[in-house]
């Protein structure tokens, strides 16, 4: 195999490891809110900064594809 392939292959597992990571925190967060009765409120926005996170690793990839597209 090239480097090449273990860049892309590396790069493919951190994703993976990264969506898995989300996901498990959101479960534990889901658990954790359900076993204290949060309010409507607390549960909002504990789950919009775990969103915003996860948002921030999408738009850190995207602009990743940006730039690696244009040459940069």
């Amino acid at each position: 195999m090239t480097p090449e392939n273990y860049q892309q292959i590396e790069s493919i597992v951190l994703y993976a490891s990264l969506i898995g990571l989300f996901i498990l925190l959101g479960l534990a967060i889901h658990d954790v809110l359900t076993i204290n009765d949060v309010p409507l409120l607390g549960r909002v926005i504990a789950y919009g900064v775990l969103g915003l996170g996860a948002a921030g690793f999408i738009a850190k990839g995207i602009i990743q594809l940006i730039y690696d597209a244009s040459g940069i």
